[in-house]
């Protein structure tokens, strides 16, 4: 099957969003195009060709959504923040008998809203018992506290961020300034007595009170929005960061032996000041950091959250960064990439490191403009998420990926393997340069596409599964496997 093309591959046809019938697609084309393409040629070696008709897989942005991200408060994120810091401290190694100050007080609040929500949503404790090893220097209970949204499905997608706090003399600005090899979160000095607990004021309204604030609050308008997601979405304030990412680890650890399906994390650390020490001010933009390399399911998670958090949120630009955290430095999101499950790190644009880690860290420092912004980003990511279907496996039996230079030679030949509750399927491409997408085509329910004359050595190709309402999952790319070390066998030496 044939049909007109723009100038052939090399045409920067960035978005072929919706087709206009059998046989053809329609596109929006940019750059070197001028012209809207009438067709594309989709060859399907099963033998016969099919794209999505335009009513069968809607385009635009989804209603419900819209009115999801407008219901994010700036009012509800400032008293969350308020009352966090009333707790004085929330260190993971904090006293736990007062009502009104340390971490066991800030978790039973913490529980307490969320359950006020909505009787749909299952707000617990996620506990464990953690003896003295590394930065924990006693017995301790730690206590993520987790509210679970059920779904259609049981695949889960997360919104996280991190209650407890640590502060020490000079904080993360000394640190810094200092330029000391050490781990900067690392203590400064062995508390005199290791089972007393540790009491220092550490306010940690921006770190990490933002972020919790943040899930909070998605949590309160996703179980609230009457939407029914296919996913079920887990809104997670994790403890223990400040020690080594312990929530987060035992947590994801929990997940692996259980075979509890995480298919994205979308973690918050410290997302709530748009001024930076240096003075510098943006509140216009977020970074989004993920796990290598460059085609990984982390990194289109950060593709699809800048994709589609710019589409529902226009006005707030999402930066993604190629590196797993900012450098030196980690988050929540790197517990659940070390064991295997699909995360990336949400950070405020500039950061202020006078107040991390230190007493100066106070609601002062906060724009809750700039919050709810970051908050709006990610509720139009995880509500596409929850309500798209899983991302496609481009694997076959052997775990070898299912893209050949069939029929000819010299075309891109892409199978994928189908998805339940898919109705279409968007091919992604680009120069093998390109840091992102530059090209996307729709097509139908099929699960195998040829693109003439498109050599597979010179682009990287991924597909995303389509719902009828169009929600889309994030790409799975077709990545090259690594070359087996085969050691060369040599005949005696004299």
């Amino acid at each position: 099957m044939t049909g007109t093309t723009c100038e052939g591959a090399g045409c920067d046809s960035a978005r072929c969003d919706a087709a206009t019938g059998d046989g053809s697609v329609c596109a929006r084309a940019t750059g070197f195009c001028a012209a809207l393409l009438t067709a594309v040629v989709v060859s399907v070696v099963s033998g016969f060709s099919r794209t999505v008709a335009a009513q069968d897989v809607a385009g635009d942005l989804d209603p419900r959504i819209v009115k999801l991200v407008g219901t994010v408060s700036e009012e509800r994120l400032g008293a969350i923040l308020k009352k966090l810091e009333s707790f004085e401290t929330r260190s993971s190694l904090s006293s736990t008998t007062s009502t009104t100050r340390g971490i066991g007080a800030a978790r039973q609040w913490i529980l307490t809203e969320m359950s006020s929500y909505n009787p749909h949503l299952k707000v617990s404790f996620d506990t464990y018992q953690v003896p003295p090893q590394g930065r924990v220097t006693r017995n301790v209970e730690m206590r993520n506290v987790m509210a679970i949204l059920p779904g259609r499905s049981l695949r889960r997608i997360y919104v996280s961020g991190h209650y407890d706090t640590v502060a020490r003399p000079g904080g993360q600005g000394a640190a810094n300034a200092g330029g000391a090899p050490r781990d900067p979160d690392a203590p400064a000095a062995a508390p005199a007595d290791p089972n007393a607990p540790l009491d220092n004021l550490a306010p940690g309204v921006n770190d990490d009170g933002s972020g919790t604030a943040l899930t909070m609050e998605l949590a309160r308008i996703f179980s609230q929005s009457g939407i029914d997601f296919d996913a079920t979405l887990v809104f997670m304030c994790h403890v223990g960061e400040e020690q080594g990412l312990l929530g987060a680890r035992l947590h994801a650890q929990k997940a692996v032996a259980e075979r509890i399906p995480i298919e994205a994390v979308l973690n918050n650390d410290i997302v709530g000041g748009d001024r930076g020490g240096n003075g510098i001010v943006d509140g216009a933009t977020i970074r989004v950091y993920s796990e290598g390399p460059e085609d990984s399911p982390s990194r289109e998670l950060a593709r699809f959250v800048q994709r589609w958090g710019g589409r529902y949120v226009p006005s707030h630009r999402v930066r993604p960064m190629a590196r797993p955290d900012r450098f030196g430095r980690g988050g929540d999101h790197s517990a659940y990439n070390q064991l295997g499950f699909t995360a990336v790190g949400f950070r405020e644009s500039r950061e202020n490191f006078t107040r991390q880690h230190d007493v100066r860290d106070t609601y002062e420092g906060i724009s809750l403009p700039y919050l709810a912004q970051n908050a709006r980003v990610n509720a139009a990511a995880a509500a596409t998420l929850a309500l798209a279907p899983p991302p496609p496996s481009v694997l076959g039996d052997r775990n070898q990926p299912l893209i050949s230079r069939a029929p000819s030679g010299y075309d891109a030949n892409l199978k994928w393997n189908a998805v339940q509750g898919a109705a279409a399927y968007r091919i992604f491409w680009r120069e093998a340069w390109g840091p992102d997408w530059q090209h996307e085509l729709l097509v139908g329910n099929v699960t195998n596409l040829v693109l003439p004359n498109m050599q597979i050595d010179d682009y990287v190709f991924g597909v995303a599964a389509v719902d009828p309402g169009g929600h889309e999952s994030f790409v799975t790319a077709y990545v090259t496997p690594p070359r087996a070390n085969t050691p060369v066998r040599t005949g005696q030496q004299n």
